[in-house]
């Protein structure tokens, strides 16, 4: 399984981006792909999760600004941010996980991961 995330870039604080990431390989081993990131001197953490049925999880901080989406005929989830914060910079990284119980807001849950890409929101 190959995960490409795509997307990040470099915009100032009030603004929007979209985030996607691609999925190769057997589909069950993407039942839930999920975003996480890692801030400069911080350890990774969860930002948003989706299952292949559409239910979706969301960490506090993000919750209302951030969307997270997948389209699965095209292998791909989406994480549209908006209002972006500067505490929004990250190295972002997609994940996927196999079918499994469980609640997928932790790194251990996921199989995947995917090369990060980096969002730098600026005051």
């Amino acid at each position: 399984v190959q995960l490409q995330a795509s997307g990040g870039g470099l915009l100032q604080a009030g603004g929007s981006l979209r985030l996607s990431c691609a999925a190769s390989g057997p589909t069950d081993s993407y039942y839930v792909m999920g975003w996480f990131r890692r801030a400069p001197g911080k350890e990774r953490e969860f930002v948003a999760a989706i299952s292949w049925s559409g239910n979706t999880w969301y960490t506090d901080s993000v919750r209302g600004r951030f969307t997270i989406s997948r389209d699965n005929a095209k292998n791909t989830v989406y994480l549209q941010m908006n209002s972006l914060k500067p505490e929004d910079t990250a190295v972002y990284y997609c994940a996927a996980a196999r079918l499994r119980v469980g609640v997928p807001r932790t790194d251990l849950y996921y199989d995947y991961w995917g090369q990060g890409t980096q969002v730098t929101v600026s005051s």
